[in-house]
C-alpha cells in the first residue's frame, strides 16, 4: 500500500548503523537466503536490529547497501517479503506493516516494520455483530461512537469514521458494507480506536484487546438492499443490531431488515437511537411500536431499561429480543451496550471442521498480489496453507497458497471460524477472484453446483411464483440471478414448498442445509438448500 514517501526518505537518510534498527536489502530469494547457514545468519541479524530498536526494526527493500534506490519487480518484491517473513519468524518476530512506493517504470521499493514477538493468534472471544436499520436511523453513528468512545455532534460526525468513499462522506449515506472493531481488556474495560481510518489504530486494538467485537455495518438506503442482505447473510454473524430512530419509529425498511435478521435465525438487539432528540413520551411510544412489531412475528421483547443488562445478556436468543435506549450524542445506553457486548458469548462455530470461507471482497495489493476478504465459515487457516479457490466460470477450482493473513490490519498467523480476515493468495491474479467464490482445503473434492433443490417460503409476492421465475439468490456472499421451477408448478404468497433453483450464469459452491434469501422487486422469500444436483 502506498504511503507518505517522507517516511522512506527519512529511513534512507538515517541509513544503516551498527547499533541501529534500520537494515537495507535490495532483494531476498528463497534459493540463496534460506539455504543452510545463511538463514540462521540473517535471522540473527534481524534479531539484532529488532533489539536495537527496542522491539522494532525497519527493513528497506529494493535499495542498495548504501541506500540508493534500485527498485525490484513486483514478483521479486513479493518473494522478498515471503523470505523476510520466514526470517522474522525464525528470530521470534513478525512483520507488522509493509508500505510500498514505485521506483522507475515497473520497480518497487518498500519498507517493512518488524516487531518483536510472534504474530497474534485470533482470540476465542471474538464476536461479530451486523447492523441493520433504515437510512438516517443512526446505526453507523452509533457504531462510530462505540468504537471510539467519542460523542456525536448531532450531525453524524462519528458516522464519518465508517464512511470510506468520498461520495459517502459528502452525502452522509453509506453505500457499501463498512467494518469497525473495538474490544475489552482482561479486566473488562473497553479498548477503543482513536481514529478508525488509521489502520495501525485498528491493529493496536486487535493486539491489545483480550476480547474483540467486530461490526459489519450495512446500508440503510432502499436501493442498496442487496448490499444489506449480503452483509447479514454472508458474514457469519453472531448477533444483529437493529437501529430504530426515536424520531421516526419503525418503517417499512425496519420491518424488511428485521425480517432478514429473523429469517436467518440471528439473535438480535434493537437499539432505539436518537432518544436525545425527542421527548420521553415519544421514546415510550416508539418502544411500544417495536414491541408490537416483534410480537407480530412471535418474538418476545425485553426492555433493558426495565430488566437490566445481565438479564438481557442471559435471555438473548432467537426468540427474545432486547430493546435498549441509546443516544450517540448524550451517551445514553452506550455503557449498557459495552457491558452487553463484553458479556455476550461467542455463538457456536465450526472451528474443528474443514476450513471454508466465502469471498466477499477482493483487492490487489502492490507487492503482495491478490487479497480475498471475508468471514471464515468453518475451520482454521494458517500462513502457508494450500487451498482450492472456486469454482471458476468453467466449474474448475484453482490451487492457491496462503501468503499471509490480516485481521483488521493486524497480521496473524492463524485465524479461526467467525473471524473477518483478508487472505493474500499465491497462484492467482486478483482479476480472477470473484465475490461468491469459496476457499476450501486442497484435499477437498468440491463439485461446482449449477442447480439445487430447495425448500422455500414466499414472504411477499404480488401474484404467484411459476416456472421460470427469476429472482436474485443471496446465499453466503454470492448474489446471483437464478431460475425457479416450483414443484406443482406454482407457489403463492405465504406458501412453503419445494423448487429447483438453477443459477443462470455460472456455478457456485453450494451445500445442503445452507440458508438463503431470494428477492425480485417487491417479492421476497427465504429458503434452505435440501439437495444439490450432480
Amino acid at each position: 500500500m502506498s504511503a507518505d514517501r517522507a517516511a522512506l526518505q527519512q529511513a534512507l537518510k538515517r541509513g544503516e548503523q551498527d547499533g541501529g534498527h534500520i537494515e537495507f536489502k535490495e532483494r531476498l530469494t528463497r534459493e540463496l537466503h534460506l539455504a543452510d547457514g545463511r538463514m540462521e545468519s540473517l535471522a540473527a541479524q534481524l534479531r539484532h536490529r529488532v533489539l536495537s530498536g527496542d522491539g522494532e526494526a525497519t527493513y528497506v527493500v529494493g535499495v542498495t547497501d548504501n541506500g540508493g534506490i534500485a527498485g525490484i519487480a513486483p514478483e521479486e518484491f513479493s518473494e522478498t517479503m515471503d523470505v523476510l517473513s520466514l526470517l522474522a519468524e525464525e528470530a521470534g518476530a513478525h512483520i507488522e506493516n509493509v508500505d510500498t512506493w514505485s521506483a522507475g517504470d515497473d520497480g518497487l521499493v518498500g519498507m517493512a516494520t518488524i516487531r518483536e514477538g510472534s504474530m497474534l493468534t485470533a482470540d476465542n472471544g471474538h464476536i461479530v455483530i451486523g447492523t441493520a436499520g433504515h437510512v438516517d436511523h443512526g446505526k453507523s453513528t452509533l457504531v462510530g461512537s462505540l468504537v471510539t468512545g467519542e460523542p456525536d455532534d448531532g450531525d453524524g460526525f462519528t458516522r464519518s469514521f465508517l464512511d470510506v468513499q468520498p461520495h459517502e462522506v459528502e452525502r452522509g449515506l453509506s453505500a457499501d458494507l463498512s467494518y469497525a472493531v473495538y474490544g475489552f481488556d482482561e479486566t473488562g474495560d473497553p479498548v477503543r480506536m482513536d481514529n478508525p481510518h488509521r489502520k495501525t489504530d485498528r491493529a493496536r486494538v486487535v493486539q491489545e484487546a483480550d476480547r474483540l467485537v467486530s461490526f459489519v455495518d450495512t446500508v440503510g438506503h432502499e436501493p442498496w438492499l442487496r448490499t444489506t442482505i449480503r452483509g447479514l447473510v454472508g458474514q457469519k454473524l453472531d448477533y444483529g443490531l437493529l437501529a430504530v430512530a426515536a424520531d421516526d419509529g419503525p418503517t417499512k425498511t425496519t420491518r424488511e431488515h428485521l425480517g432478514i435478521l429473523l429469517a436467518t435465525d440471528l439473535p438480535t438487539i434493537v437499539a432505539v437511537t436518537k432518544v436525545d432528540a425527542v421527548s420521553p413520551e415519544r421514546v415510550v411510544e416508539v418502544e411500544k411500536e417495536i414491541e408490537t412489531l416483534l410480537r407480530d412475528v412471535q418474538k418476545t421483547p425485553l426492555r433493558v431499561e426495565r430488566y437490566g443488562v445481565e438479564t438481557a445478556a442471559g435471555e438473548l436468543n432467537e426468540t427474545v429480543v432486547p430493546i435498549i435506549r441509546t443516544s450517540a450524542v448524550r451517551g445514553d445506553g452506550m455503557d449498557d451496550l459495552d457491558r452487553l457486548f463484553e458479556t455476550l458469548p461467542k455463538r457456536s462455530t465450526d472451528e474443528h471442521s474443514e476450513f471454508q470461507m466465502y469471498i466477499d471482497r477482493t483487492y490487489n495489493v502492490t507487492g503482495v498480489g491478490a487479497v480475498a476478504s471475508g468471514t471464515i465459515n468453518a475451520g482454521t487457516v494458517s500462513e502457508g496453507d494450500e487451498l482450492l479457490l472456486g469454482p471458476m466460470s468453467d466449474g474448475s477450482f484453482r490451487e492457491v497458497e496462503v501468503r499471509s493473513i490480516e485481521m483488521h490490519y493486524h497480521r496473524v498467523d492463524t485465524a479461526k471460524a467467525g473471524r473477518i480476515v483478508g487472505i493474500a493468495l499465491k497462484g492467482v491474479d486478483e482479476s480472477e477472484v470473484k465475490r461468491g467464490m469459496a476457499l476450501l482445503p486442497r484435499e477437498a473434492d468440491p463439485d461446482p453446483v449449477r442447480s439445487f433443490e430447495a425448500e422455500v417460503m414466499v414472504l411477499n409476492h404480488p401474484t404467484r411464483i411459476t416456472e421460470g421465475y427469476e429472482p436474485v439468490i443471496h446465499l453466503e456472499t454470492l448474489s446471483e440471478t437464478a431460475v425457479f421451477s416450483p414443484e406443482g408448478g406454482k407457489l403463492l404468497p405465504g406458501d412453503t414448498g419445494t423448487t429447483t433453483v438453477e443459477f443462470k450464469f455460472r456455478p457456485y459452491f453450494v451445500e445442503e442445509g445452507q440458508r438463503f434469501v431470494f428477492r425480485e422487486g417487491s417479492s421476497k422469500g427465504v429458503g434452505t438448500v435440501v439437495s444439490v444436483d450432480d
